[in-house]
């Protein structure tokens, strides 16, 4: 009997588990809105990203509103990086460093 030949076909992901975010950090900002430009080695504690994947534990509790694709403000310091097909803006983030989602007012609300 033949031994059956791994997939190469399959797609690998990460899924986060607890209460815990997968999220994709924005580009470092190398200029501010007003021109000024910043040096590389400029140390910001919170950070910019989207929301890539929320754990089942945080999409099921009514007390973190946060979804896929967010962007959200948050605190770096427990973020794990994620080495994942060479993206190197991938962290997990427990989700009690998440300090701040951005929302548009008006943005699928209701009676539109």
């Amino acid at each position: 009997m033949p031994t059956p030949k791994p997939s190469t076909n399959r797609i690998e992901t990460v899924e986060p588990i607890g209460k815990r975010v997968l999220l994709r950090k924005d580009e470092d900002k190398k200029q501010t809105r007003s021109g000024i430009h910043l040096p590389d080695k400029i140390e910001i504690p919170t950070l910019t990203g989207r929301v890539v994947a929320v754990s089942a534990q945080v999409s099921n509790d009514p007390d973190y509103p946060i979804r896929q694709y967010d962007r959200v403000l948050f605190n770096p310091k427990h973020g794990i990086p994620v080495d994942f097909e060479g993206d190197n803006r991938l962290y997990v983030i427990p989700v009690e460093d998440i300090v701040a989602v951005f929302r548009r007012e008006g943005a699928g609300g209701e009676g539109e």
